[in-house]
């Protein structure tokens, strides 16, 4: 193993294994905890796209909310559709909120004002490309998620996962923003294995995975954006053995995407040669 692996699977925490039961409960007891200490939270908000990721997360706050109001702590779940129009997969989107049954569902259509930015952008000279276009759906749709739980007393609950970390294949400050994450330290197929766990309908956890950005290229799955499969991610991740190329592949979306996974650096914390 090279010493780049060494550093980034001790960095994404991914155990070879897990057990169901005790992963879920240490994810529902971590977002209680969070919940508990911040006396200002009465509110917990998700985006849900009919994507495994937002499938799972939801679910596991739906339970939590249940959990902390049995406890006598007020908090409630707003599961957020977030459609730019007419989204292609809206009937897997049901069917994701018909499996979490998540307190309040929140509808916000965000072509408008994505479309309005594109037109602003441009009429000041920047044109911006369908993939530029895709990041700025990224951020309108978590704009939007900050705003609710901003008016709700509440936070943003990111789906951010190690394989996806790993990668970076997400948007700054877009899907890469939250308040919490509760899903690092799980693989994409450690993702599955709990929503099967859960009863998901098997439809959900066998979507094939799908950022949905560019209208050039709708659907595009994220293996073939990435050019590596998640499980090589995976395995990589749980320090099995990938093919060289695989492993190349991971590595340099790490190091590309380094900046992704750091916070704005300060004249102070930007490290001195």
């Amino acid at each position: 193993m090279s010493n780049l692996q060494d550093i980034i699977v001790k960095e994404m925490q991914v155990k070879p294994e897990i057990d169901n039961e005790v992963e879920i409960r240490n994810i529902l007891q971590f977002i209680k905890n969070y919940v508990q200490s911040h006396s200002f939270i009465k509110t917990l908000v998700l985006g849900i796209s009919g994507g495994q990721d937002s499938t799972l997360m939801g679910k596991l706050l739906q339970i939590a909310v249940t959990e902390l109001r049995n406890e006598n702590r007020e908090c409630k779940f707003i599961a957020v559709k977030l459609p730019y129009g007419q989204q292609k997969d809206a009937d897997e989107v049901e069917e994701a909120l018909e499996f979490i049954e998540p307190d309040e569902i929140v509808t916000v259509n965000i072509k408008p004002a994505v479309d309005q930015s594109i037109n602003s952008l441009k009429e000041a000279g920047f044109a911006l490309t369908d993939f530029q276009k895709g990041n700025e759906k990224a951020r309108e749709r978590m704009k939007v998620q900050f705003a609710i739980a901003a008016n709700q007393s509440g936070i943003v609950v990111g789906t951010d996962h190690s394989a996806e970390n790993v990668t970076g294949f997400y948007t700054k400050y877009g899907d890469g923003a939250a308040d919490i994450a509760p899903l690092f330290g799980l693989n994409k197929r450690q993702g599955r294995q709990l929503l099967k766990y859960l009863n998901a309908p098997q439809q959900l956890y066998n979507k094939i995975p799908t950022a949905d950005l560019e209208d050039d290229k709708p659907q595009l799955p994220d293996e073939e954006a990435l050019g590596v499969t998640y499980d090589q991610i995976d395995d990589y991740l749980e320090n099995k053995p990938v093919a060289s190329d695989a492993k190349d592949k991971i590595e340099q979306h790490y190091v590309r995407n380094a900046h992704k996974r750091e916070l704005a650096y300060t004249r102070y914390s930007w490290p001195k040669n």
